[in-house]
């Protein structure tokens, strides 16, 4: 039995998807797939299996009595995702059978390979999405939605990111801002600090503290083998905050290389936090090996053990969780990432979750289009630590004022993105983390650093320009 790595795994998953998504010579395929670690036999076993055309979906879906769905939800999210499709059993009688994992991409891609994909699944990132619609793995919904509705319901920038070819493929459960710094006022307010809104008064507080002998920021990126994600959050926001929506888009196409001055100004900006003089509990050692929920909590201890922390707008389902009974808007709340540069300061990030079906049958078809409305999408925003991105939830639905304040950041946003890293490749997005996390522990070898990720990129796509 061969025994693969993450890395080898990772590698044969984006040659199976290259192979599928675009014509490949077989002897490059075989090569490939060799040099990863297979045999002869199993190379070529693996090539015809992804020659295989898919079956194309029936005009009348068949009618089952369960479907299975794959997510990588867990804690609280796995809850709200079973209370939805516990409402969706007493609606239709369709059990929906859940299966968890906490390496999506991989289980997603070993059933798939094994020709036993499941009924719906989470897609792990867009890119993976826009592989499996464009080797039409994917039901396509839109042919049987009423999409008028859901057109008066979704906004187009919305319909487009779950989109493929002008072709509607998936759905968002829920989504979410990226650009929330959490805090209490009534820790700020013990302290006299208010709240900034510029990255120098935010620097200027942050010092202020530090001369104090109290840590102004708690920082985790420790999150298994997606480490360094949190990392990228925070250089992601502070890239379009400082140099706008086109110049980011140039990064995330690799249209611009890696060490472009922007690029590396952004690592440094981020250290200006990451490695600020008794900013850190712990410094980079802590940071490194410390979880991102865990590292959420500190503000909201007693005494504080920081009093600012930095991650999307699902934190807030941390840390009413972590803490019951704590009151929003007095004990914990958020303020907008500070701006930067004036010209860009209602950029948004956001995040949202895909689902998409891989068969066509009645309970993939009605799960499908029950997870887009009100009813569904309410269930989720109720229980809080998340936003529906369907603009007929009312704010009534919102569990508290902190929880719709982050919804009208992104239903607000004059200019909105995805975070950086999930619109990368595989191998970049992790070559991404992995170069946060050098970066926080050597931090006087960033050029080295960003010169790895750029070769990186020029592998994963050597038409790009650098």
């Amino acid at each position: 039995m061969l025994v693969f790595d993450r890395r080898q795994r990772r590698q044969l998953d984006q040659l199976v998807a290259d192979a599928m998504t675009m014509p490949m010579p077989r002897r490059q395929f075989l090569y490939q797939a060799m040099a990863v670690g297979l045999s002869v036999d199993a190379a070529s076993t693996l090539l015809a299996s992804c020659e295989q055309e898919p079956e194309p979906p029936g005009a009348a879906p068949a009618k089952v009595q369960s479907i299975n769905v794959l997510n990588e939800w867990s804690g609280e999210e796995q809850e709200s995702f079973k209370l939805i499709t516990s409402a969706f059993t007493r609606k239709t009688g369709i059990k929906v059978n859940l299966e968890t994992t906490r390496d999506l991409l991989a289980v997603l891609s070993t059933r798939l390979r094994g020709n036993n994909p499941p009924d719906i699944s989470g897609i792990p990132s867009i890119n993976h999405f826009r592989q499996l619609a464009a080797q039409n793995r994917l039901v396509r919904l839109d042919t049987f939605f009423d999409m008028k509705q859901y057109r008066k319901n979704y906004a187009q920038a919305w319909i487009d990111f779950s989109s493929y070819d002008g072709k509607l493929y998936a759905v968002l459960p829920k989504a979410n801002a990226k650009d929330t710094i959490w805090y209490s006022p009534r820790a700020f307010h013990e302290i006299g600090a208010s709240v900034p809104h510029t990255w120098e008064e935010m620097i200027a507080l942050s010092d202020r503290l530090a001369r104090k002998g109290k840590y102004p920021w708690s920082l985790g990126i420790e999150s298994g083998a997606t480490s360094g994600w949190p990392g990228a959050d925070w250089i992601a926001e502070i890239y379009i905050n400082k140099y706008g929506p086109d110049l980011y888009d140039q990064w995330v196409t690799h249209k611009i290389p890696w060490t472009h001055p922007s690029i590396k100004d952004a690592f440094e900006i981020f250290g200006r936090v990451a490695l600020g003089k008794h900013y850190v509990n712990g410094g980079a050692a802590l940071i490194l090996s410390t979880n991102f929920q865990d590292a959420s909590y500190l503000p909201f201890v007693k005494p504080p053990q920081a009093y600012m922390y930095y991650l999307g707008d699902f934190t807030a389902g941390f840390i009413k969780h972590q803490f019951k009974g704590i009151q929003s808007g007095q004990d914990y709340s958020f303020f907008p990432f500070p701006e930067i540069n004036p010209r860009y300061k209602n950029c948004v990030i956001a995040g949202a979750d895909l689902m998409a079906a891989f068969k066509d049958n009645e309970g993939t078809r009605q799960l499908m289009e029950f997870l887009t409305t009100v009813e569904a999408q309410s269930i989720w925003v109720r229980r809080g630590g998340a936003t529906s991105v369907n603009s007929a939830v009312e704010k009534s639905v919102y569990p508290d004022e902190i929880a719709w304040d982050g919804a009208q950041q992104i239903m607000q946003a004059s200019t909105l993105r995805v975070s950086a890293d999930d619109l990368m490749p595989q191998e970049l997005e992790d070559a991404f983390w992995k170069g946060v996390i050098s970066y926080i522990g050597t931090p006087d070898q960033l050029d080295a650093i960003l010169r790895k990720i750029e070769a990186i990129a020029l592998i994963t796509d050597p038409s790009s320009s650098s």
